[in-house]
């Protein structure tokens, strides 16, 4: 090796280094190339083709091979001098200085392939037990189910007789107890197919009105029977048919409301329903959980949504439950494109939201996209301005007649704030809401976030939230 042609640089490289010409015949190794091959120096003069067989033949005097285009890798066998081989990872490249030289770079990649064999045999191990873990428990739950059903066919028959009263109290909280027995089995059950990642959403069309009336009946008795007040409210700017799992939407919204029920004991709970963006034929849902319950301290409120968890052993021994109800919420929603958070301060309730993306039905993009359609629906702002003009100038955002009924209602929201009457600050802050129905992003979720201080009753954040949004006005 000459030292004027540079090659004493590549003596001490990690990777193995040869240089060989057209006819194949090697001029140079390195010491890499030395140790891995075992020839030491008894490799020079001698043909490429020793080395790599496969791919290097002579025909005459020139090397017969495939010419790598520029910067090409290839994956070929070395063969050491005891005829043992071993994967490399090779570029070969022709000497810039010497028309008729190459130079061959090689990369060991033995324990890289071991260790991707490795990981695929531990990967392989963990599907195939997760797919044994998943089958045990569908297996386990079903099991359960039938004597749970076998119960509760039973106690609904005795139910239809007359009974006394007392043996009749007995058999509801039978009944009772069943159904929720079947609820912790399907939770289970569910868990175990997200975890698996075998759980598929089924998007329908279906009556979005319709399905929030069941779901705010399903809850009434329940909240009623606590002495609980709850209310239910559907934006007008959400179509009447949307397309989307119905069936899941109802399960995130029965979690959070019995979850509220559960940890509240006085008060209210109110569910809201907004549409706060479109694109193309898909529309995204804010749907807010609001209620008057235990709260829950900021600390703990990161260990909400995860796997079998309470905030604390005292929550479990008191309220019940498994600890995965907020997980399943959680991936579902983030299934259907969403988010779920909570704002909760202790003893003073929680406010849980979640937004997901739906389909649009067809022939209701248009519709949707006309800003004056949701202006007539009922509900909404019906008073006049004081110029005589009708409700359709106030209602879009940023005309003036717009922002000066915006800042006359929260001049008064502030002032029945300031005075502690948040019963009719709530009233301006609905009106508020529907002032900036129209309003750029920024300035609803400002709005979001004024309307969930002042349903808990939150002085500091109400003020806040307020001076951000009467900046923003500004």
């Amino acid at each position: 090796m000459q030292q004027e042609d540079g090659r004493y640089l590549f003596d001490d490289a990690l990777e193995m280094i040869i240089t060989f010409d057209d006819a194949g015949k090697i001029s140079y190794l390195n010491n890499s190339a030395r140790k891995k091959l075992e020839y030491g120096d008894d490799l020079l003069g001698r043909s490429i083709g020793v080395i790599f067989p496969n791919t290097f033949e002579t025909s005459g005097e020139r090397l017969a091979w495939e010419e790598p285009g520029e910067d090409q890798i290839k994956n070929l066998v070395a063969y050491r001098k005891n005829t043992t081989c071993f994967p490399v990872e090779v570029r070969i490249v022709q000497n810039n200085s010497l028309s008729n030289e190459y130079i061959c770079m090689a990369n060991d990649i033995l324990e890289r392939e071991f260790l991707s064999r490795e990981v695929e045999r531990i990967r392989d191990e963990a599907q195939q037990a997760m797919k044994v873990k998943s089958e045990f428990v569908a297996n386990i739950t079903h099991e359960l189910r039938t004597p749970v059903n076998g119960i509760l066919g039973n106690v609904r028959e005795l139910l239809e007789r007359e009974l006394e009263e007392g043996t009749e109290k007995s058999l509801r909280l039978i009944e009772r107890c069943c159904d929720d027995m079947n609820k912790i089995i399907n939770n289970i059950l569910d868990f175990s197919k997200l975890e698996a990642g075998k759980f598929n959403l089924e998007a329908r069309k279906f009556h979005f009105r319709d399905m929030m009336d069941y779901v705010k009946q399903t809850h009434m008795n329940r909240m009623t029977e606590k002495g609980l007040d709850f209310f239910m409210t559907v934006s007008p700017n959400i179509p009447e048919y949307i397309i989307g799992d119905e069936l899941r939407i109802v399960q995130i919204l029965n979690n959070l409301l019995s979850n509220a029920q559960k940890f509240t004991s006085w008060g209210k709970i109110t569910v809201e329903v907004f549409r706060t963006a479109m694109v193309n034929d898909r529309m995204e849902l804010f749907f807010l959980v609001s209620d008057t319950g235990i709260g829950i301290d900021k600390a703990d409120k990161d260990k909400l949504f995860q796997s079998f968890s309470q905030v604390d052993a005292s929550i479990s021994r008191k309220y019940g439950g498994t600890g995965l109800g907020l997980n399943i919420c959680k991936q579902l929603v983030e299934l259907m494109g969403g988010r779920i958070e909570v704002e909760s301060e202790k003893n003073k309730g929680s406010n849980f939201s979640f937004s997901i993306w739906v389909g649009i039905c067809e022939g209701d993009e248009a519709v949707l996209q006309q800003p004056d359609d949701s202006r007539h629906s009922p509900g909404m702002i019906s008073q006049s301005s004081e110029n005589g003009e009708g409700p359709d100038d106030i209602r879009i955002y940023g005309t003036e007649e717009n922002q000066k009924s915006l800042k006359k209602n929260l001049s008064k929201l502030i002032l029945c704030v300031e005075m502690e009457n948040w019963e009719k600050a709530e009233s301006f802050m609905e009106t508020i809401r529907q002032l900036t129905e129209e309003a750029p992003q920024d300035v609803k979720r400002i709005v979001l976030r004024l309307k969930m201080a002042v349903q808990k009753e939150n002085y500091e954040k109400t003020a806040t939230e307020f001076e951000k949004l009467d900046s923003f006005l500004n």
